[in-house]
């Protein structure tokens, strides 16, 4: 086994200087092959010295004292410089003598209705495509913005919509004249609304004291990001208003939590307290970390110290870590794997491969690489995870699949997120990589991936099991992975039973992995019917999981990669504040209703097939024609929403011609339409279907029932209900709680057609004594009311009409339906009655 000795990657500065341009590349900035962490400082604008570049009056100091500026900067550790205005080639010149990138802001009018005249945004645009002219291809370039903090009364005066598409124009000509040059936008949190999913990494303006408010933004920040760099462009402190060492404490601790929530980098404001805008020069604040006669505040020393400390504190007492790799016929992608997992940049860790009985040349692959191998016959993936644990010495089991592979401080990121927490399991993104082809391009932007679900910006609900890491003794506590699961959803059983034991999952957003994507229609098809056939096993073992049409209900929200959006191309309530003066503005997504819930689901396509199927019976009778608007309603819902949800998911994608746009976005929105079919597939194979009865009692006569039980000991009514459904669990039955509006306690589920509802009343006859009354009634869940409904009509207008073989046909689909409905009404009130009887033997008679 090879040494796990690594550097400290907080103690470099960065790469050394390069003539290669950067690259956004997941999470990270990357100069060539070296990730490439920003440690800068916003610089200017000055007073107007006289320079001109073409329409621009220079706002920078005489080349003589930007040269000091940037000694200085070198000297105490800065790698970038932030510009507000186009800078002259002179100073990119010297940027790249001392080793600094420069961000050029590209200003234009943006504080004005821009928008409203044609030949504004006309010369905004052409404006834009000269400054970039002027300075396109220099090596010192760090990015472009393209603007920054677009008021946020502009935006609301103008819809997010319309400038979010002037933002893409400006974009497109920036790329145009630098193709090769990265793009973003500074934003900040009064418009974080906006959505601009085309630049190349996302920038944010922050200004916010308190440190725990700013550790949490930076976590929201982080999600809104996604799949890209997050790069903090201004944070800083008024050392007038609040004293110099209050400023060099905060903007040390600050900069820390910026590398510690996983950000690719940070300017500070400002290098100087001078600072000119609007044609005068701000004398009543001072931002800077030198003073207006130059001399240098304990700030920079404090940014100094804590830029040398970054991304990771020295001395950290860094846990060890078993990485356990499992592998099933990954030939293609094994050697990849295994090369970025033994050049993890962490001190203490082992490398695990359990190769699940590969029939191709896998273990002969990774028998080539000094590493621990365990070979057993294919018994499954949850089989092969707890070999892995049973041989693991570390205090942390970190699993990875093995066409996956890490970025270099996956290891150091995740140990970081365990040290500063108190989680049990910690995950990360998951990112296709580039290059992998044209489906697999695809495959990355359609449904069905690995995807994490958080519950709020840093608690997770479910961690995916391509990236997951847990402390050891949590593992063994649950007894390991359920060997049920033999391709899927171990991760997702994992998970509930941590949280249900009270154990919490956290997400680190830089600890990433590249995992390829599936690069053919078949195996994405096959791919997806595994899950089907997983999420079937797991409704089985937590049915309360599932609701009534057996899709999953998550409590948390999804993200990573792509999934399915309700009506994507709704419109956005943002919550913009009093006269839009809101200070954090967001966007308020209301869950999906019933109808547009059923929408998402595989099941959906069973809608179809009964409108189809009616639609058939216009041969022997041409009323039923009228099926056909119906199906086509649902036929055109679902391929608008397959539509809608690939054009949104491609927004950001690379630059491509247009016959190539077209074709990706045809392609993905055919998979958006074939992922719920496999699905839907792999589910019905193994019983999750949406006409199974979930109860174990029986059945009993679906009509109201009556009940009591009088006790000698006093309980509250909640404690009552409490110890209620856990019986219910125990009869593996959901029973779901009313309301506060509801007149109901407990609605009981028998299927997706009908469910019981209970009542309590208590009556109080003091010294403790206590009288608990039940009530309980069938319901017909509105779906199966309104199909019997309809086929009961249109059977009688057969009937009168005189066609017997349509009438006989929807006689019998009429009786299926009211047989469906009688059966789970029943099975629900024999379970209630079920449950009730064992209450009574507890409680007493």
């Amino acid at each position: 086994m090879p040494s796990r000795a690594a550097s400290e990657p907080g103690r470099a500065l960065g790469p050394p200087y390069s003539s290669h341009r950067p690259s956004a590349r997941g999470k990270f900035i990357f100069v060539g092959e070296q990730k490439f962490y920003v440690r800068g400082v916003t610089y200017g604008p000055f007073r107007p010295d006289g320079y001109c570049l073409g329409e621009f009056i220079s706002q920078y100091r005489k080349p003589e004292v930007v040269e000091c500026d940037f000694e200085q900067m070198r000297e105490n550790g800065l790698n970038s410089v932030r510009t507000y205005t186009v800078p002259p080639r002179w100073l990119l010149d010297t940027a790249e003598r001392h080793g600094l990138r420069v961000m050029i802001g590209l200003p234009w009018e943006q504080h004005t209705t821009f928008l409203d005249d044609r030949e504004r945004m006309r010369l905004i645009e052409e404006r834009v495509r000269k400054a970039v002219g002027a300075c396109a291809g220099h090596p010192a370039i760090l990015c472009y913005a393209i603007g920054n903090e677009i008021p946020a009364s502009i935006v609301r005066w103008h819809g997010g919509a319309r400038v979010e598409r002037y933002l893409e124009r400006l974009y497109r000509a920036v790329k145009d004249e630098d193709p090769a040059g990265l793009v973003t936008y500074v934003n900040y949190p009064s418009t974080e609304y906006l959505e601009v999913p085309f630049v190349d990494f996302v920038c944010f303006n922050v200004y916010l004291e308190s440190q725990e408010s700013f550790g949490a933004y930076l976590a929201r920040l982080q999600n809104l990001a996604g799949n890209r760099p997050l790069v903090m462009t201004e944070i800083g402190l008024d050392s007038q208003g609040h004293g110099e060492e209050a400023q060099a404490n905060m903007l040390s601790s600050q900069i820390r939590a910026t590398f510690a929530a996983g950000c690719a980098g940070v300017f500070v404001f400002a290098w100087s307290d001078e600072w000119h805008r609007g044609g005068h020069d701000i004398a009543d604040w001072d931002f800077g970390l030198i003073r207006r006669d130059g001399r240098a505040k304990s700030a920079l020393a404090a940014v100094r110290n804590a830029f040398a400390e970054g991304p990771f504190p020295p001395h950290l007492p860094w846990p060890r870590i078993s990485v356990v790799a499992c592998l099933h016929n990954e030939e293609r992608t094994v050697r990849e794997c295994l090369e970025s997992l033994l050049k993890q940049d962490y001190p203490h860790y082992e490398l695990i491969v359990v190769d699940d009985g590969s029939t191709d040349s896998t273990a002969a692959i990774v028998q080539q690489y000094n590493v621990r191998l365990i070979r057993t016959e294919n018994r499954g993936l949850s089989n092969a995870r707890n070999l892995g644990l049973k041989s693991a010495t570390g205090e942390i089991v970190a699993y990875i699949d093995g066409d996956a592979s890490p970025d270099r401080h996956w290891l150091r990121y995740l140990a970081a997120s365990f040290l500063n927490g108190q989680h049990s399991g910690i995950g990360g993104p998951n990112i296709a990589p580039p290059g992998d082809g044209l489906i697999a391009d695809c495959v990355a932007k359609a449904p069905g991936g690995p995807v994490h679900v958080l519950l709020s910006d840093q608690e997770a609900e479910h961690i995916p099991g391509c990236n997951m890491a847990f402390r050891k003794v949590a593992l063994e506590e649950m007894g390991g992975f359920d060997p049920q699961f033999r391709i899927a959803g171990d991760d997702v059983d994992l998970c509930w039973r941590l949280q249900e034991a009270g154990h919490t999952l956290g997400f680190s957003p830089a600890a990433v992995v590249w995992h390829h994507c599936r690069n053919s229609l078949s195996k994405y098809w096959r791919q997806q019917s595994n899950y089907g056939r997983a999420e079937a096993l797991l409704e089985r073992k937590w049915p309360a999981k599932y609701n009534a049409l057996g899709h999953p209900t998550w409590a948390g929200r999804l993200y990573g990669g792509s999934h399915l959006r309700p009506l994507p191309f709704r419109r956005r309530a943002v919550r913009h504040g009093v006269w839009g003066s809101g200070l954090f503005q967001s966007v308020y997504e209301p869950a999906p209703n019933g109808f547009h819930s059923l929408l998402l689901t595989p099941e959906w396509y069973l809608v179809i097939l009964c409108f189809l199927l009616l639609s058939t019976l216009g041969v022997l009778w041409r009323p039923m024609l009228a099926a056909l608007l119906p199906l086509s309603l649902a036929i055109g819902a679902a391929l608008t929403l397959a539509a809608a949800n690939a054009a949104h998911a491609r927004r950001g994608g690379r630059l491509h011609r247009r016959t190539s746009r077209l074709l990706l976005l045809s392609i993905t929105a055919f998979l958006h339409v074939l992922q719920p079919l496999a699905r839907l597939q792999g589910r019905l194979r193994l019983g999750l279907k949406p006409w199974r009865t979930r109860t174990l009692a029986g059945f009993t006569f679906p009509w109201p029932r009556a009940s009591h039980l009088w006790r000698e000991h006093w309980k509250a009514p909640d404690e009552s209900l409490r110890s209620m459904e856990a019986l219910f669990r125990q009869h593996r039955t959901v029973a779901t709680r009313g309301g506060d509006y509801d007149r109901w306690d407990l609605e009981i589920r028998g299927g997706a057609f009908g469910t019981a509802r209970i009542r309590m009343a208590v009556e109080e006859h003091g010294a403790g004594r206590q009288m608990l009354r039940f009530r309980c009634w069938p319901r017909v869940s509105p779906m199966a009311l309104t199909s019997l409904v309809c086929l009961a009509l249109l059977f009688a207008w057969a009937l009168i009409d005189g066609n017997g073989i349509t009438s006989r046909i929807l006689g019998i689909a009429t009786l299926l339906v009211a047989y469906g409905v009688f059966q789970e009404c029943g099975a629900a009130m024999a379970t209630f009655l079920l449950v009730l009887d064992s209450y009574k033997a507890r409680e007493g008679k």
